[in-house]
């Protein structure tokens, strides 16, 4: 007997034509209960496996942790609450570049520098010149290794001193719907600078990771408001993250969110945006531990490896088993 797909899957299948998903489908399949979230699953696979070239597993640096001057509700680093977290100043070149080394030795090629704060906007800022130094300290160091930043809110002008020292992608997430940014992450600066900044980057060629966090108390029209904006805007790579509550900050007593809904935005995200990297980020194995290869093949083709900011990842070598054993269902 013949199993038959549901209707917003059906709909869906326009995808694997080339044909561009629109919001009220999308909302349709928020809807997906049980077995059907198996059939969206495997059409995000399969959109994937199409479009998506594939990605590869990142790492990242905490180079200046905690004293953040910004609200954000999620993050343990802000200034505004007590999470009991360590705090350092920015790590000095020979730290950075040793630490990129551990990465670099296991296979890594994409090595991300991420710093506490609101930002950069002026190219003379002393820690802004000396994060531009470390850069050109990993260029020279590691030739094929592709160098990322996560430093904030940039101006037209830090922007353009990032792109002349071969900085190859930036990350700076919208989060979550941009309409409710105020509201669900912080109002210590706007979500209108945090686009400014993407566009900066743009113009002067830098490649941009754009994409957010899920289980702040969002809804579904925010989840899917938030993938079409990162399509609109064009980004090249889309981290998805799952709130693990902090304890001390907002939303520590926020409920985990269940596997099945993961699976049906990451699904969702793959066919909104079926060229794109999508990145698997926190909460793969901390939140959803068991099920996190299911979400691997919700459409997604790369991952952070090797920790995050205030949170433990797990190790490179681990991660690479992980692969392995995925290898059959992704190649």
């Amino acid at each position: 007997m013949t199993m038959k797909i549901v209707p917003a899957v059906e709909k869906s299948y326009c995808v694997l034509d080339g044909e561009p998903l629109t919001e009220a489908v999308a909302m349709e399949l928020t809807k997906l209960e049980g077995n059907d979230i198996l059939d969206l699953v495997s059409l995000a696979n399969k959109v994937r496996d199409k479009f998506a070239a594939k990605g590869e597993p990142c790492s990242i640096i905490n180079a200046k942790c905690g004293v953040c001057s910004q609200n954000c509700k999620f993050c343990a680093q802000s200034v505004h609450y007590h999470t009991k977290i360590e705090t350092y100043d920015l790590l000095d070149a020979d730290a950075i570049v040793k630490s990129a080394k551990s990465v670099y030795d296991e296979g890594v090629r994409m090595y991300g520098i991420v710093t506490s704060g609101y930002g950069y906007l002026k190219a003379e800022d002393d820690e802004f010149q000396k994060i531009l130094a470390v850069i050109d300290a990993l260029r020279t160091a590691y030739p094929d290794m592709r160098i990322c930043a996560s430093i904030g809110v940039l101006s037209d002008e830090t922007a353009k001193a990032l792109a002349d020292h071969g900085l190859y992608r930036y990350n700076m997430n919208l989060q979550t719907n941009p309409e409710r940014y105020a509201e669900l992450i912080s109002d210590t600066h706007t979500i209108e600078e945090k686009i400014q900044t993407i566009k900066y980057l743009q113009k002067y060629g830098v490649t941009i990771c754009c994409g957010g966090i899920f289980g702040l108390g969002e809804t579904w029209r925010d989840r899917i408001k938030m993938a079409f904006a990162c399509r609109e805007l064009d980004v090249d790579g889309i981290p998805l993250n799952v709130l693990l509550p902090i304890q001390g900050t907002p939303l520590e007593k926020q409920p985990i969110m269940v596997p099945c809904d993961v699976a049906k935005v990451f699904s969702i995200f793959r066919l909104v945006n079926p060229t794109k990297v999508i990145k698997f980020a926190a909460g793969r194995e901390t939140t959803m531990k068991d099920f996190q290869g299911l979400l691997m093949l919700s459409g997604m083709n790369s991952f952070i490896t090797g920790g995050y900011l205030t949170t433990r990842g797990r190790s490179i070598e681990e991660d690479q088993r992980f692969l392995g054993y995925l290898k059959g269902f992704m190649d």
